[in-house]
């Protein structure tokens, strides 16, 4: 017969409650708006309140969130508000200590997932975001991202039926992307990406990618035609065997789902992180092709999936929610928000 010590019953209580969760959030009904989010970043002076910005999100409709660092207050804000999903991020500097001793890890899992109330919605970890091959802390993404998936085991097999460990990665990656059937990670990267996917695929969980069509227009603005960076082509643009391509977005999404492939992997799905378009500040950034982008996308995600994952509509979150003053050191960093620091619509868009 088992006993119930302390910990057994707040282990128990604790898997009560994510299971609870599921049962909650399975019964929402999920709309198309279920498959957009927005990137919350806070580099700037200038911001509302944490509480504000979960309050912005519910206003306007957006049920997707995705944060850079366990921010304590934004948790709390979102601690009773189980409608709005989380994508939760490990800070690129923490990686190296996270990955070299499991402790650290198992207190980061202590402090910003368990310390939480169930309600807290966090759905993925990303565990660093754009790390390439050549940066210091490559070698440690991946015993980073074993020790945070180990350490949410040992303290609740439940939150894993809610919970993946990840982590999100740039186009830079890709050694080939045209045509999208040609996808597949770059020679230097592919010793270094290559096990993330196969942990990946291990543990069910998605690869989180982050695709600007953005800056593949303004790196080859001769080849690449406006209309087909912002949704508006009127046909197809790319043809790839059967496959027509209408926009650039779903030509780098197609292109990852091919390098995936090449792997040896078949059922992965590709979240997109992060897409957008800046405002001011450089090459094509105005205000009006920043607003036809963004509500392209939205439109295009919640209606329909690429076309090598037909049948799959596509996550995507938007960056970002605000104008962020002190990123950099481009200018058009500056640019990406929705919205204004003072919560006001930058753009006329519907959720």
């Amino acid at each position: 017969m088992a006993f119930f010590n302390a910990r057994n019953s707040k282990n128990f209580l604790m898997a009560v409650a994510f299971l609870l969760l599921g049962i909650f959030m399975s019964g929402l009904e999920f709309t198309g708006a279920q498959s957009v989010g927005v990137c919350y970043g806070r580099i700037g002076d200038n911001l509302p309140s944490e509480q504000q910005v979960v309050d912005l999100y519910r206003n306007n409709g957006i049920g997707k969130m995705r944060i850079y660092d366990p921010n304590q207050a934004t948790l709390e804000a979102l601690g009773n508000f189980p409608d709005i999903e989380l994508i939760l991020g490990v800070p690129n500097e923490d990686i190296q200590a996270l990955a070299t001793d499991a402790s650290v890890a198992a207190n980061w899992v202590q402090g910003n997932i368990l310390s939480h109330p169930p309600m807290v919605n966090i759905r993925y970890i990303s565990v660093g975001n754009e790390i390439r091959p050549e940066d210091s802390a490559a070698q440690f993404l991946l015993p980073a991202m074993q020790n945070i998936y180990n350490a949410l085991a040992s303290a609740n097999s439940a939150i894993l039926l809610q919970l993946k460990v990840t982590t999100s990665v740039d186009a830079t990656l890709l050694g080939s992307s045209y045509p999208p059937s040609a996808g597949s990670f770059s020679d230097s990267a592919s010793s270094y990406i290559i096990p993330i996917i196969q942990f990946l695929a291990d543990k069910g969980a998605p690869l989180l990618a982050n695709i600007y069509p953005y800056f593949s227009y303004i790196g080859d603005p001769v080849n690449i035609d406006l209309s087909y960076a912002l949704f508006t082509s009127p046909g197809v643009v790319v043809q790839d065997g059967a496959y027509g391509y209408q926009n650039l977005f779903d030509a780098i999404l197609d292109a990852f789902y091919s390098a995936i492939e090449k792997v040896g992997v078949t059922n992965m799905e590709v979240i997109v992180s992060e897409t957008g378009w800046p405002s001011d500040g450089g090459t094509a950034a105005t205000i009006e092709n920043a607003s036809t982008y963004y509500q392209n996308v939205i439109n295009h995600v919640k209606n329909n999936g690429t076309p090598k994952k037909s049948g799959t509509l596509i996550q995507a979150y938007l960056f970002a929610m605000f104008d962020e003053d002190q990123k950099g050191p481009a200018e058009t960093e500056r640019h990406f928000g929705l919205f204004s620091p003072n919560m006001q619509p930058k753009y006329p868009i519907s959720f």
